[in-house]
């Protein structure tokens, strides 16, 4: 039989081991409870994470389809800028016409003054772009535009007794007419009207990458420094070219040192809207006649039979250019006709730019007689007649043997 003291200590034993177990337990699920606290604060942090994740995802998918749509206008852009590149070199002349005035010789002589201006123009920039051995090829393109206020010119010019109204709306009509691509704008009266738009012009046309030189007619003025300030801080201003009507440059545009182009008997050495008046009119000159290239003035082109101001005819306009009686001859208007007098077709009607354009349109559907018979065209980009055929491979009259494009090549694909 155990002694007490035994049993004593076998209970003590016991107390002691319930303690430890209760005590282990106790801290066992204080542990639970804090890991399970700590558990969902994660899984909440994993849930904001994942959101957030999410998120990111879908901005980063927004932006790639961005990114991909501005890349593919980049590309749209720079193939866009590529093409500009590799078209024909423009040649582009711009005149303040309320500075720079044509001599009277040509006004007085209305419609033939006009289209002999455009004429002298032409000649002039052909010449000075040979001379600089400039890299145009054959398919430059060479335009005018002329911006001035007509109403204050007309005032100007009539009241010195220097034209008429009706010479003046003869000679812009004549000068407007050699060329699709010879403007004359009347921009209205306001001080700042002609060199807004000239300013503009410089440094939109400027820019462009076929832009291979701007004739700039900005008389003896200083008000268009900014412009060419601007021109040469982006490199453009080698494009410049003055067109020189005084004897003396304002100052400010002297010292860019810019080379020049005068073109004698073209403009007024002065300005009208500063001189005197005269006591009368001047008769009226010999009066010249001229010839077109493609659409452009030919600076080599013979004169032809001349018309005596106000022998041109008007189209009728109920009737399309082919049914005029007579029509009006493709290449007088549009090249050169060696035919002169004996010419069926008609070289005095008075055409509208329009008209020309209509024209220049109508004799591209007729083949030329040099490819339609196995030559070489010696007018090159510069014939009127149609080098290929407008229809193109796909033409139905060639599968019945009948077009009349039957030169080798007159069917490849129409550019």
């Amino acid at each position: 039989m155990a002694s007490p003291s035994s049993v004593e200590a076998t209970k003590q034993l016991w107390d002691d081991t319930l303690t430890r177990l209760l005590n282990l337990s106790t801290a066992t699920v204080t542990r639970n409870t804090e890991l399970e606290a700590r558990l969902n604060e994660v899984e909440l942090e994993l849930s904001v994470w994942k959101q957030a994740h999410s998120a990111a995802l879908d901005v980063a998918e927004r932006d790639k389809k961005i990114y991909a749509l501005q890349v593919a206008t980049l590309n749209s852009q720079i193939a866009s800028l590529q093409a500009l590149s590799t078209q024909s070199p423009l040649i582009l002349c711009i005149i303040d016409g309320d500075r720079n005035v044509f001599v009277e010789s040509l006004l007085i002589q209305g419609l033939q003054g006009g289209r002999q201006a455009a004429q002298q123009l032409t000649k002039g920039v052909a010449e000075y772009i040979q001379d600089q051995d400039l890299p145009i090829g054959s398919g430059v393109v060479f335009s005018v535009v002329i911006f001035f206020n007509k109403k204050r010119l007309l005032d100007t010019l009539v009241s010195h007794f220097i034209c008429t109204a009706d010479q003046l709306d003869a000679f812009l009509l004549g000068f407007s007419q050699a060329s699709p691509r010879f403007w004359i704008v009347d921009v209205g009266s306001g001080k700042e009207a002609v060199d807004g738009k000239i300013k503009d012009y410089l440094q939109t046309y400027g820019r462009f990458p076929q832009t291979l030189r701007i004739i700039f007619g900005g008389g003896n003025e200083n008000s268009y420094m900014p412009t060419l300030t601007a021109m040469e801080n982006e490199q453009l201003l080698g494009k410049v070219v003055i067109l020189q009507s005084y004897d003396d440059l304002a100052s400010e545009i002297r010292s860019l040192n810019l080379p020049s182009l005068r073109i004698d008997g073209l403009f007024m050495d002065n300005d009208p809207f500063y001189g005197t008046k005269r006591s009368g009119p001047n008769p009226l000159d010999g009066l010249w006649s001229i010839t077109t290239n493609g659409g452009l003035m030919s600076p080599r082109s013979p004169p032809v039979s001349s018309l005596s101001q106000g022998e041109g005819k008007f189209i009728d306009p109920t009737k399309p250019l082919h049914k005029q009686s007579p029509p009006p001859c493709n290449e007088h208007y549009l090249m050169s006709c060696s035919k002169g007098g004996s010419c069926k077709y008609s070289h005095d009607y008075i055409l509208t730019p329009e008209q020309l354009v209509a024209l220049s349109k109508n004799a591209k559907k007729a083949p030329c007689n040099y490819l339609k018979n196995g030559l070489i065209c010696p007018h090159g980009d510069g014939c009127c007649w149609g080098h290929k055929c407008p229809n193109g491979p796909s033409c139905f009259h060639l599968s019945k043997g009948k077009c009349w494009f039957k030169g080798d090549a007159m069917h490849s694909p129409v550019d």
